[in-house]
């Protein structure tokens, strides 16, 4: 008989079997099973492994599988989150757009180093202590990483302005630049107030104490609280915002988590808005912060809610700083909002599937269970299972079709347009003098010397309107300031008409 197959055969297992070879760890180790499987990696991997490599792939992992929210947050990412929130930061205070490979200063912050050195919207900025700048790798990170840096450090650069020959040589000194929160403030007409929260940061209190003051002494009596596209921030500013509304013991919002107390905020009678009738406009960009005022104004029917079904992020993270400059952002506890509800919605299967879920709610109340439905401090019925949903719906015009529309910003057509149209501005006449549709002809001119000269600009009539709208808004705003480009965009605003006619019977 024959062997050599089975010999053969047998060869082989054992050589598959030498090439596998195990190590038996004990998983219920002191160090735990992940530590000692690192541990196993790093004593025995065939190109070695440095854990340290890793570490932020990995506790980024771990974070993702407990709620949207959880995050960690390594270093780098850590200081440009803690400027933003501060409401500050160091750097030369310009708005800028990146326009065919180059830095083009839209407008200069009012107060900033910039501005006090005379830079102007327009400006080219080629040059950043000594190096070249213009060219196709030019991103805003790297532009941001150029331009901010420590107060009182200078930076070096060479500006092209229109009408000059030679590049003009600036000597920037950074400075303290403000994130303003408060976007504009102004009234509708001689009763409304108008005013706009981007969102809760360290100098929102402030902000929003100043531009109410000052809509008050100009007759205020009515105000339209616009929150939509704020995505939340401090809690503070939030319950600071409702306060001002409320008189003395309102429950405001209550904290409550597993390993957290049950704690409950109520309102002090400090606030100076008692009086003014009050609408609050959300949609689904509004988020957190924003849907503690806009739900506790609901709750204790201190407002009408305009507008469509906010976010559902109802969920309190602490920060809990690491000694590398890290830091880890840990849900500990859910908001509540005075009638009892969560304004968390479900997390989904996904994280994607949690951010898109906004794409593909409907806005009917039909055949919410009785547990969903909760009861105003007037007796009105309003409804849990994530988000705040308005007392008053707009429903959006699904036949609109603004990809067109959507294309043209995209090109930064309208913000180099907008710099260009500069000098054809009388600024001693009001912005209502411009007229948009002359300007929009100017548009279309200009678009001629582009690449794309032969763009298609066909699109329905409204989609055309709001587009010769925003590109007379975005004009305004270069010359005048946000308030008048405010007044431009919410001349149409469907939110705001509303909420003007619901006031307007009050």
């Amino acid at each position: 008989m024959n062997n050599q197959p089975i010999i053969y055969s047998l060869i082989l297992i054992v050589g598959l079997y030498l090439g596998n070879s195990f190590i038996i760890i004990n998983p219920v180790s002191d160090n735990g099973k992940i530590n000692s499987i690192i541990t196993l990696i790093e004593e025995n991997y065939v190109d070695g492994f440095d854990v340290n490599d890793y570490e932020d792939v990995i506790l980024s992992s771990i974070m993702k599988e407990l709620d949207p929210h959880s995050n960690y947050i390594p270093r780098k990412e850590q200081s440009f989150m803690e400027e933003d929130m501060q409401g500050s930061f160091s750097g030369v205070g310009v708005e800028f757009n990146i326009i065919d490979d180059s830095l083009v200063v839209v407008s200069p912050i009012s107060g900033g180093p910039s501005e006090k050195l005379g830079i102007l919207s327009g400006d080219r900025i080629v040059e950043v202590d000594s190096v070249n700048i213009a060219s196709v790798s030019l991103t805003n990170e790297r532009v941001v990483t150029k331009l901010r840096g420590e107060k009182g450090s200078p930076v070096r650069v060479r500006i092209f302005r229109r009408g000059e020959r030679e590049l003009l040589d600036f000597t920037i000194i950074r400075g303290d630049i403000p994130l303003y929160s408060v976007d504009a403030s102004y009234m509708v007409n001689p009763e409304i107030g108008y005013i706009k929260v981007n969102r809760f940061s360290a100098t929102t209190n402030q902000e929003f104490f100043k531009g109410t003051q000052k809509l008050l002494s100009l007759g205020m009596t009515k105000l339209v609280l616009d929150l939509r596209g704020n995505p939340g921030g401090y809690l503070g500013s939030a319950i600071y915002i409702c306060n001002e509304f409320l008189e003395e013991g309102e429950l405001i919002v209550y904290t409550e988590g597993k390993y957290r107390k049950k704690e409950e905020i109520f309102s002090d009678n400090d606030g100076s808005l008692h009086d003014i009738e009050l609408v609050v406009l959300i949609n689904e960009g509004s988020a957190s912060a924003s849907e503690i005022v806009s739900g506790c104004m609901q709750d204790l029917d201190r407002a009408i809610i305009v507008g469509s079904r906010s976010f559902g992020k109802g969920l309190v993270q602490e920060e809990i700083r690491l000694k590398d400059g890290s830091a880890v952002r840990l849900t500990t506890q859910r908001y509540y909002i005075p009638s009892g509800r969560s304004i968390q919605k479900p997390y989904g299967k996904s994280e994607n599937e949690y951010n898109m879920e906004m794409y593909s709610r409907t806005e009917k109340n039909d055949n919410i269970p009785d547990s969903l439905k909760y009861i105003t401090k007037n007796g009105r019925t309003v409804y849990g299972g994530g988000g705040v949903t308005p007392d008053s719906v707009i429903i959006r015009d699904t036949t609109l079709n603004y990809i067109k529309f959507n294309r043209i910003r995209s090109k930064n057509w309208i913000s180099e347009f907008a710099l260009s149209y500069r000098n054809k501005v009388d600024k001693s006449k009001s912005a209502d003098a411009l007229d948009k549709e002359n300007i929009y002809i100017n548009f279309l001119s200009y678009i001629k010397s582009k690449k794309d000269k032969n763009f298609d600009f066909t699109m329905g009539l409204i989609e055309e309107d709001d587009l010769k709208l925003y590109i007379k808004a975005q004009i305004v705003k270069n010359n005048w300031d946000k308030n008048e480009y405010f007044k431009v965009i919410n001349s149409t605003d469907l939110y705001l008409l509303k909420s003007l006619d619901i006031l307007d019977k009050k």
